[in-house]
C-alpha cells in the first residue's frame, strides 16, 4: 500500500512539474530563484528529449509501481489514472521534440522581453 500511495504521489508530483514548466514563467519573472529553477528545469527536460531519454521522476513512478503489491485488484485513483493520460501522451517523439523547443523558446521570449523592459538589470526580489 505505501509503494502506491508513493508511486502516486510521484505521478501528482510529475504533474505539477510539467505545470511548472509550462507556466513558471509567469513566477519567475518576478522571483529571481524561480527563474533559475525554471530555466534549469527547461533545459533538463531540452534534454531529455533530444537524447531521447525518460524523465527521471517516470523511472520513480515505475520503480514504486513495481514494489507495489501485485494481487490488489484497483491499481490506481479516478485522479491519477487521468493524470497518467495527460503525462503520459500517445504522440511521436519528435512532435515531444518540436513542442519543447517551442515551449524553451516561448519562455526565454517572455524572459528576455521582461529583462530588456527593466533596461537589463534584472529584479530586486531574490
Amino acid at each position: 500500500m505505501v509503494y502506491k500511495i508513493l508511486a502516486d504521489l510521484m505521478v501528482l508530483f510529475h504533474f505539477l512539474w510539467i505545470l511548472f514548466l509550462f507556466f513558471g514563467v509567469f513566477w519567475g519573472i518576478r522571483y529571481k530563484a524561480v527563474r533559475l529553477f525554471h530555466l534549469f528545469g527547461l533545459g533538463f527536460a531540452f534534454f531529455i528529449q533530444l537524447f531521447d531519454k525518460y524523465c527521471p521522476l517516470t523511472h520513480l513512478e515505475v520503480f514504486f509501481r513495481a514494489k507495489q503489491n501485485p494481487a490488489t485488484n484497483y491499481s490506481g485513483s479516478f485522479i491519477i489514472y487521468y493524470m497518467e493520460k495527460i503525462i503520459y501522451l500517445q504522440i511521436p517523439q519528435a512532435l515531444i521534440l518540436i513542442l519543447t523547443i517551442l515551449l524553451c523558446g516561448f519562455n526565454l521570449f517572455i524572459y528576455l522581453g521582461c529583462w530588456r523592459k527593466r533596461g537589463g538589470t534584472g529584479d530586486n526580489k531574490k
